[in-house]
């Protein structure tokens, strides 16, 4: 409950400030539920690569994927909002061979993603947005 309520706040603050409070490497992703149909809204880190966004499927570290992840999987066009610019996309789980020279590019500008990685057993995805 404390969590989606922060959750809430944390969308609202970033939507209603063009980004300004909620991070610089933040953006928001908008997915279709799988199961409800109804947008869901996360904010998720970041990095570019050309003209896509990488997201990480981390869950912080859990032994499951984060629900958006499904979401995408099962309906992968998606909306990116990056500070005050909202972007139709289509997204795709990287393939293995580009998910480490990405991952490298993850880890570097966030070295706390190596923890999650190191917490699971699982091979963390990473997902290309490409825009329309």
């Amino acid at each position: 409950m404390i969590f989606k309520l922060a959750m809430s706040i944390h969308i609202a603050l970033y939507r209603l400030t063009g980004g300004r409070l909620g991070g610089k490497q933040i953006v928001l992703l908008t997915t279709i539920g799988k199961k409800t149909g109804q947008r869901r809204t996360k904010p998720l880190f970041h990095i570019k690569d050309g003209a896509s966004y990488i997201v990480i499927a981390s869950a912080g570290g859990s032994d499951t994927n984060p629900a958006w992840y499904g979401n995408l999987v099962a309906n992968p066009s998606v909306t990116v909002e990056d500070h005050g610019r909202t972007l139709a996309g289509q997204a795709s789980t990287v393939p293995p061979d580009e998910r480490a020279r990405l991952w490298q590019q993850v880890v570097a500008a966030s070295p706390g993603f190596a923890g999650y990685e190191s917490k699971t057993s699982r091979i963390i995805p990473l997902v290309r947005i490409t825009p329309n």
